[in-house]
């Protein structure tokens, strides 16, 4: 249920941004923790923090009380069309609604689909391996792609996520250690001087989507190095990306194995291993949890198009846009989320055709939070935190007069500016401390920061609100 999901600190995603000049540690780190509604009334009572959410029908929100709470806000002319489902998160019940069922634009809250989908068919702890195998001559080796963006060229004490140190448990690989490990196997065999190639073969169909903005995505590719920015150090999602990412991949590889005593002769080149070939090393990514958790915190686009090809893998689909949308639509009916209207085209919502309801949305959130689904748990603690993480960490504030929602609201959020299609859907925890799963979407002629700030205000209302 959320009402025991939300409990204080039990949503904190593992490598959640922190304050400034704090680490990014586990669960239960220095990093400040927000408050929940239950907790705010805890500290002004003296009494103990108990779970978010009460039980039975007592404190419920109702139709007419939510309706009579968010009228007013909900006239705003800089939401545009808004369509929006408010659901209980101890039942799963619709409370209220306006074209809850109407399938809308959903941007970049396309992800909590991705997301539901990975966790559902694959295990939390899976690590995605990067290798390098022997080749077809003795002087031959070949860099494998596995689908891991987030492999890095710097060092390890100087990876950022979203700006900020990363620990043990969620920093990335590294490619100066696949290096290491590659010339040490090298080496014991006698072998100083190499021919590289690099293989990409485990993902098919397009490298590119005809509707994607390539400032704000890569090339999809199963091999490449700091998601194909061109500068390793930003973190940000529109910095200019590499024309060929797993060409500079196998670069970076080359150099980092020339620095091991390995010389490599001429450039890498393109090419398949061998079925079977001996592995000469290998690196990991953080656990698939850990990375749904980034991708959700900080809207990943490149991440996300990754674990939409480790879906349509696990799937048995082609690992493509086609084959990943296929394989997710498939596992939200497995899963029983209606589906009915629902149109996908990509795993990170930047294609403009997608089309998801706020009702489907309220659904996923739901799964997420259900005790018999204890796997799907990272769509939730990976959630955006108001006021402290990720894509809301400057949203509402006292600017927004949505300030009840920090700390209290934690959402994915979407945006397709150049439609006019701001979007946001999460869980919130109102006056009672209830816990609610919510959807807003809205198209809008609104400027960017007018749209965001109407939309804050409803959700923010949710926590102010009783709402009987």
């Amino acid at each position: 249920m959320l009402g025991v999901a939300l409990t204080a600190g039990a949503l904190s995603p593992a490598w959640a941004e922190p304050s400034p000049g704090a680490s990014l540690g586990k669960t239960g780190s220095s990093a400040p923790q927000p408050p929940t509604a239950a907790g705010r009334k805890a500290v002004a009572t003296g009494g103990a923090v108990l779970a978010a959410s009460t039980t039975g029908a007592e404190g419920m929100p109702t139709t007419a009380g939510l309706q009579r709470d968010l009228a007013a806000l909900l006239q705003d002319k800089a939401l545009g069309t808004l369509s929006l489902a408010v659901t209980d998160g101890a039942t799963g019940q619709l409370l209220y609604g306006a074209g809850e069922n109407n399938p809308a634009t959903p941007a970049s809250t396309t992800k909590l689909l991705t997301a539901l989908a990975a966790l559902e068919l694959i295990p939390g702890d899976t690590r995605l391996a990067t290798k390098v195998v022997k080749g077809a001559a003795p002087d031959e080796i070949v860099l494998v792609g596995g689908g891991d963006p987030t492999l890095s060229t710097l060092p390890a004490d100087q990876v950022r996520v979203g700006g900020l140190p990363v620990d043990p448990d969620t920093a990335p690989a590294t490619v100066a250690e696949l290096a290491k490990r590659t010339a040490a196997a090298l080496k014991a065999a006698g072998v100083s001087s190499v021919k590289l190639g690099f293989d990409t073969t485990m993902y098919t169909g397009p490298l590119n989507h005809p509707q994607h903005d390539a400032m704000n995505i890569a090339s999809v590719t199963a091999l490449m190095v700091n998601e194909a920015r061109i500068d390793p150090k930003s973190t940000d999602e529109g910095p200019a990306r590499v024309y060929d990412p797993a060409g500079q991949a196998a670069e970076a590889f080359a150099a980092a194995l020339a620095a091991e005593g390995v010389a490599v002769q001429g450039k890498p080149k393109a090419g398949t291993a061998a079925a079977g070939a001996e592995r000469l090393a290998a690196v990991e990514s953080p656990t698939v949890a850990r990375l749904i958790e980034r991708l959700l915190t900080t809207s990943d686009n490149t991440l996300s198009e990754a674990m939409a090809r480790q879906v349509a893998i696990a799937a048995q689909q082609p690992a493509s846009f086609d084959g990943a949308s296929a394989a997710t639509r498939q596992t939200l009916e497995k899963l029983g989320v209606p589906t009915a209207g629902v149109v996908l085209h990509d795993g990170s919502g930047l294609h403009t055709g997608n089309q998801i309801s706020p009702l489907v949305l309220s659904k996923v959130l739901a799964l997420a939070a259900a005790p018999e689904h204890p796997r799907l748990r990272p769509v939730l603690t990976g959630l955006p935190i108001a006021g402290f993480t990720g894509t809301l960490l400057n949203r509402f504030g006292t600017a927004t007069r949505a300030q009840n929602g920090i700390g209290i609201v934690r959402a994915k959020t979407g945006t397709l500016g150049g439609s006019g299609i701001y979007t946001l859907a999460g869980t919130v925890l109102d006056a009672d401390g209830r816990a609610l799963a919510f959807a807003l979407m809205t198209r809008t002629t609104a400027a960017p920061d007018a749209a965001r700030a109407a939309v804050d205000r409803v959700v923010g209302q949710l926590a102010n609100c009783g709402c009987h």
